[in-house]
């Protein structure tokens, strides 16, 4: 018997014993990665994302199906990866990337279902009748680091919001709160630090945040990740954005204390992850792990869940949306546009160890002027990246671009100066078409095996099932870059790649 097929027993056990559903937490970090204790940082300090992670599954193979924002935000809400729900980009400021009008998030099917929604922070999705919540204190009504990093107040949204939800006991609940933290201080507000580590700090100009106690680090004894050159400005900058992961994991404290003060701990679902990898060289706009790879926690109320454990199979952040109907006994009004699965049979046991379990990624933009779309399949032991847009030079995003850590970079480069850098700026910015890496070997995807006699048959099963994820998406890209989707007049109803200049 496959894992797949007792997962669909265990699915069908649920509706007997149906689990006592009631409200669902989600808690997402903005450009968060593995900086804390439960992922084995032992620098920053994060207490609360530690003790949610001792009462929760932790999740050792999670990944975000896009590594860009709004695109990742879009397919958490709605369960389909970025070229099927048409949220190809970021939705702020020029780039307006918006969903397709027909699309259907989980805010609006669970609020049709007489269930309660809510979102407090950084929004960054559209259209809104596609994205709308019953209660949104937002960047829409507010300045985003008001509602994005300011602890206290992101306290009081949540404490109004269980309030309110409290004068109807009967009724359901889906609060997610978006932090903005780690995410870059950006361009803008330079004042504030390079991950606005000094916004709110009390310090003169920077105002107050009543509720924030802030850890200061040390560049020399930051953990560096080996995605991250070791040069002192990306130590610095690092550890930055340590102490806002330090003001995230005091947020999420407050947030399950007014969870707690409620009363509604022991009826609530709480998932806790990432948008996407960190703002750092081959992490966030990439499809290298760094980018892909999430931290990712769920804490059941039920008896018998698992806590404290650690679970190695492949997640998907496009299984969030089944999970949430399934803990809701709700089906989606479109099934067959899911690839993803309920998460919730994880929670009491550990499927057996399949080698070819998959997820799949799709990258398109970040920024209206970044186009590079790359395509992606990892298992357990390979990835293969499909960049169909090889021919130009990888970009770089306008927040990391002006960073420390990239200049360095750039600066070193031009002036063929030694840089203790994995990869060389060349390689980073000129890729090929195909990139295959086992992962095994080799953890940090340095040696592309495309192309080798011995990984053939990898090769071709990895693409297929790769091609076969995209058909079943309707990527509009999937005949790129050697041919054209055809898929009106006589390809109506079958849809057809055909070569360029057919």
């Amino acid at each position: 018997m496959s894992w797949r097929t007792e997962l669909i027993l265990g699915l069908v056990l649920l509706s007997v014993v149906p689990f006592e559903a009631k409200n669902v937490l989600l808690l997402l970090a903005d450009d968060g990665g593995f900086e804390m204790g439960a992922y084995r940082n032992r620098i920053v300090q994060t207490p609360f994302l530690d003790a949610l992670a001792k009462e929760s599954l932790i999740f050792n193979n999670a990944y975000a199906s896009v590594s860009s924002c709004s695109p990742s935000r879009a397919a958490i809400l709605t369960g389909m990866p970025e070229h099927q729900n048409g949220q190809y980009g970021l939705h702020n400021g020029v780039h307006n990337f918006n969903s397709l009008p027909k699309i259907r998030s989980i805010s609006s099917i669970l609020g049709k279902a007489g269930i309660r929604t809510g979102l407090v922070g950084k929004k960054h999705v559209g259209p809104d009748e596609a994205y709308r919540f019953d209660y949104e204190r937002t960047e829409k009504q507010y300045p985003i680091n008001q509602v994005g990093r300011n602890i206290t107040q992101i306290k009081l949204f949540v404490r109004e919001f269980l309030q309110q939800s409290a004068s109807n006991s009967n009724e359901s609940f889906f609060l997610m709160v978006s932090f903005h933290d780690p995410h870059r201080c950006g361009r803008i507000t330079p004042q504030y630090g390079n991950f606005c580590e000094r916004w709110g700090s009390g310090e003169e100009g920077m105002g107050l945040i009543p509720d924030w106690h802030p850890i200061y680090y040390v560049w020399d004894e930051i953990d560096l990740p080996y995605y991250v050159p070791d040069t002192q400005p990306a130590r610095y900058d690092l550890a930055a954005q340590y102490t806002t992961i330090s003001r995230l994991d005091q947020g999420v404290g407050l947030v399950l204390k007014e969870l707690s003060d409620a009363g509604l701990a022991e009826s609530t679902l709480v998932v806790y992850t990432s948008d996407n990898g960190p703002p750092m060289p081959a992490a966030r706009t990439n499809l290298y792990d760094p980018g892909m790879a999430e931290p990712m926690f769920i804490r059941s109320p039920n008896k018998g869940s698992r806590r404290n454990e650690v679970t190695y199979s492949m997640t998907s952040h496009l299984d969030l949306v089944p999970t949430i109907l399934e803990w809701f006994n709700l089906s989606h009004p479109q099934p067959t546009s899911l690839t993803g699965r309920s998460l919730l049979p994880l929670l009491l046991q550990e499927p057996p160890n399949q080698a070819d379990d998959a997820v799949f990624a799709s990258q398109t933009f970040h920024e209206i002027t970044m186009t590079y779309p790359m395509r992606a399949i990892r298992t357990k032991r390979y990835k293969l990246i499909h960049n169909l847009n090889y021919q130009l030079s990888f970009p770089i995003d306008q927040d990391f671009y002006v960073s420390p850590t990239f200049q360095d970079i750039l600066n070193r480069t031009l002036a063929k100066q030694p840089l203790p850098w994995y990869k060389t700026l060349r390689s980073y910015y000129q890729r090929p078409e195909w990139e295959l890496y086992d992962l095994k070997m080799d953890p940090t995807e340095s040696r592309n095996l495309f192309g080798k006699n011995s990984m053939k048959d990898t090769f071709e099963k990895l693409s297929g099932r790769l091609q076969k994820w995209l058909e079943m998406t309707n990527d509009p890209f999937r005949c790129y870059p050697d041919g054209v989707l055809q898929d009106t007049g006589e390809y109506l109803n079958n849809p057809t790649c055909l070569p360029l200049g057919h």
